[in-house]
């Protein structure tokens, strides 16, 4: 039999979906939900409560993976223990998988989709090649045979302003969040390091935080980035030893930071012994200065990967380390992972020394521009943030409008789109504000129709904002 629980998440603070989560876990604890007892279906709950099923969901979601709940298809979800599971406490903060029929259900907009500009078919030339060339696997990956790879990379990354780098300087990942995931773990010593992040910013920085035992402390941002004056104090008052910071595609807000700002945040950096992870996975156009890693070579990890140009699903990316750091970096991806998997290394390869990547991302870029042509087109008159070769917009919304509640009248009118709430801290600051990816693999006819839901709806605020 369903329990009859009703919470109140106003206890609770963070984003609904959190609130929500801990509002479970408490309940669960105290003995307010029972072992056994089945939770109401997603739907009534997220009626009962005023907030969205995707809410709902995903509060669900986390405590199943941490043992709390139990799901069993086609009966419901029960409480499974008092006690969870040890690890982490919430899921990785990645995109939704693409739901079952893109032509059907709601428009997802919450993450890019690359379009199919034949990926297919250039990963079965590729899976056929090596298959005559031969592919002797059983060996361990070593530094000898992912040279050619790192070299590869290197050709890759060749135009991206880094300064003078080699292959010896790169470590090869499974993607940017294994890529940041490593840093932290060179980089972060004691029992509870300080690790500086932008206060909106991707939340697998966050993540690999909490995992290395960290405690994240949220930098305010301006419109070029993360201000000097905060950084620095922050340094003072926290004792860091590592930035987080995307200074070319600022993850969720669009942003670019100016070569002046780069060069005072390397200066501060050096000033207070910082160690900074570049993320520059989501930028693919023309640089439009040179990164900090060019700034300060001795003190920056710039990470990048394949999965917002050329393929999310292979989960190969690149770390270039500090100059000199090369060798560490590479020791603690054998300690970890003993290095990228042969196979993903030898597609990965043929990908970029075919010019089958190049062709991929560029072919994905022109469909993003066409995306981004249709959007500006039609809620060109509202306030902004965007740049050419990014595949996702910042929406500052106008007077009426929060962030969480458009979010929800949008799903509700069959678009998904991310608040701003979920790139902030939990304690820290939303504005009313939201991202708009520029999915590539729905329709073009059913993409427009979403921008015009969405554009409707900026024009209808509600008469009353939910408190």
């Amino acid at each position: 039999m369903t329990m009859e629980w009703r919470p109140d998440l106003a206890q609770f603070a963070g984003p609904k979906y959190l609130a929500l989560s801990h509002a479970l876990r408490a309940a669960v604890r105290s003995g307010e939900l029972p072992e056994g007892a089945k939770l109401p279906p997603v739907r009534e709950l997220a009626w009962q409560l005023g907030i969205t099923p995707g809410t709902v969901a995903r509060a669900y979601q986390i405590g199943t993976q941490d043992g709390l709940l139990d799901a069993v298809v086609g009966r419901g979800t029960f409480v499974a223990a008092r006690n969870p599971r040890l690890g982490p406490t919430q899921p990785l903060f990645t995109d939704a998988p693409p739901l079952p029929d893109r032509a059907e259900g709601p428009v997802d907009l919450r993450a890019p989709q690359l379009p199919d500009a034949g990926h297919s078919q250039a990963f079965a030339r590729i899976l056929m090649e090596i298959a005559r060339e031969g592919c002797d696997w059983r060996g361990y990956p070593t530094n000898r045979r992912d040279l050619p790879l790192r070299q590869a990379f290197t050709h890759w990354l060749a135009d991206r302003g880094l300064g003078a780098f080699d292959a010896d300087d790169l470590v090869l990942t499974h993607g940017g969040q294994n890529a940041v995931g490593l840093v932290m773990q060179c980089c972060l010593r004691g029992e509870r390091p300080a690790v500086l992040c932008e206060e909106l910013a991707f939340p697998g920085f966050r993540r690999a935080a909490r995992l290395n035992r960290a405690d994240v402390v949220a930098v305010p941002l301006d419109d070029e980035g993360i201000v000097p004056e905060a950084l620095d104090a922050a340094c003072r008052r926290t004792g860091a030893r590592l930035l987080c910071v995307t200074p070319e595609a600022q993850n969720p807000t669009a942003g670019r930071m100016s070569l002046a700002r780069r060069r005072r945040i390397a200066e501060i950096a050096a000033i207070h012994d910082l160690q900074i992870i570049e993320d520059d996975c989501y930028s693919v156009a023309e640089p439009s200065a040179p990164a900090i890693r060019a700034l300060a070579p001795d003190r920056t990890w710039y990470v990048t990967s394949l999965s917002k140009s050329v393929s999310a699903g292979l989960r190969v990316g690149t770390i270039i380390c500090p100059t000199g750091h090369g060798e560490s970096g590479r020791i603690a991806a054998q300690h970890s992972y003993f290095g990228l998997a042969l196979p993903l290394s030898q597609i990965a390869l043929k990908l970029l020394t075919t010019g089958e990547a190049a062709r991929l991302r560029d072919a994905g870029q022109a469909v993003f521009s066409r995306r981004l042509e249709l959007l500006l087109n039609i809620l060109g008159r509202h306030e902004l943030r965007w740049q050419m070769g990014l595949s996702f917009v910042w929406l500052p919304l106008p007077r009426g409008w929060r962030g969480s509640t458009f979010a929800r009248e949008a799903e509700s009118a069959g678009v998904l789109i991310r608040s701003a709430d979920e790139y902030a801290l939990v304690d820290g600051h939303a504005p009313n504000a939201v991202r708009i990816a520029l999915d590539g693999e729905v329709e073009e006819a059913r993409f427009t129709k979403a921008i015009a839901t969405l554009a409707r709806l900026l024009d209808n605020p509600p008469a009353e904002i939910p408190v």
